[in-house]
């Protein structure tokens, strides 16, 4: 399963508008996507609530895996950006 750490770069963290963001996207691919934080259970991407549980801010790093590694990029490289701007 491709895993890739990656450090979340918008300034709220993985809350609100970040989470559904991201969830909206993870839900538009097809194919399952789990984020988490290193040592934790990961969640499902497609749910916005799920990613807000995960409580991660600012420069933390969280896991992004799934059975797809381009669904894995995808995801991965919108937790890097700064989706609260």
């Amino acid at each position: 399963m491709p895993t890739r750490s990656v450090v979340v770069g918008s300034a709220v963290g993985l809350h609100a508008r970040p989470a559904a963001i991201i969830s909206e996207k993870a839900a538009e691919l097809g194919s399952e996507v789990l984020i988490g934080i290193p040592g934790g259970d990961p969640v499902d991407a497609s749910s916005a609530l799920l990613i807000m549980t995960l409580g991660a801010g600012k420069d933390d790093t969280v896991e992004v895996s799934g059975d797809d590694e381009a669904a894995v990029d995808a995801i991965a490289a919108l937790v890097e950006q700064d989706l609260d701007a």
